[in-house]
């Protein structure tokens, strides 16, 4: 079985390009599942329903979120109702969605798919490793589990992998939106990823056009960022997971450039 993990998907770009190439990617990759995450799909901030239905219906299979998901008011409700789009499960259990959801494909297994996010230099949530733990814990045994990781700080994508190590087919991190070149399987079967990278404009600053973002570092004072245009890039990680055992055989990055 192989799970495609998708990297953050940054405005209209990546939107695009993400709809326009999935079948064509699905063909490419052999992934029987695509994980995207969407939190900067709309404007390159935040996630609003029209562009979450829009990814689901392009056949995206989960969205992934993080800190920005909570920007558009109408994803309240379709997070609520739409059991394809996950946000952090260490927000408080009163957050509209839930933080793990289930997938399902004729002649494989289950694959349950969690979201997290981090604490380090990040709005502070609950502990990501008791969170992981708790969800994991109620898991029926057949099931295959994977995790986003939305989180700055590489040391703690790394200590979660590894207290993780065994108990996850894949754990990919999200939120930086630079693609890292440590894709592997752990010891104990986690595949795992530091960083999925982006969906979005190549020539850009995170995505985004680099002039202001050059300017707020420069005069310390607040710009309008904007995605970039230009070629697009398609960034992840491809992991084969062994479906008898539920642990990875092996993961690699994966990116595709796109010229719109």
């Amino acid at each position: 079985m192989k799970i495609l993990m998708l990297g953050d998907i940054v405005g209209r770009p990546g939107r695009r390009a993400v709809t326009g190439c999935l079948k064509e990617v699905r063909e490419e990759t052999g992934a029987d599942f695509v994980i995207a995450n969407g939190e900067n799909a709309s404007g390159g901030i935040g996630l609003s329903a029209k562009n979450a239905r829009e990814l689901l219906n392009a056949g995206v299979d989960v969205i992934t979120t993080g800190n920005h998901i909570w920007k558009f008011r109408d994803m309240h409700a379709l997070l609520r109702k739409d059991s394809r789009i996950v946000r952090p499960a260490n927000y408080p259990a009163e957050a509209p969605g839930k933080g793990l959801t289930y997938i399902e494909k004729e002649g494989l297994p289950r694959v349950a798919v969690m979201n997290l996010q981090g604490r380090t230099f990040m709005h502070p949530v609950d502990c990501p490793f008791k969170a992981a733990e708790r969800e994991l814990e109620a898991l029926p045994e057949d099931v295959v589990a994977v995790c986003d990781f939305h989180a700055e700080a590489t040391g703690e994508k790394q200590a979660l992998a590894w207290h993780l190590d065994g108990k996850l087919a894949a754990l990919a991190g999200t939120h930086t939106h630079v693609q890292t070149a440590d894709a592997r399987v752990l010891p104990e079967g986690t595949g795992y990823i530091t960083d999925l990278g982006l969906c979005g404009p190549w020539n850009s600053c995170l995505g985004m056009e680099p002039g202001p973002v050059i300017t707020r570092f420069t005069s310390g004072l607040p710009q309008r960022f904007v995605p970039a245009g230009g070629p697009v890039i398609l960034q992840g990680a491809l992991f084969t997971i062994d479906q008898s055992s539920g642990k990875a055989t092996s993961a690699s990055v994966w990116s595709k450039e796109i010229r719109q």
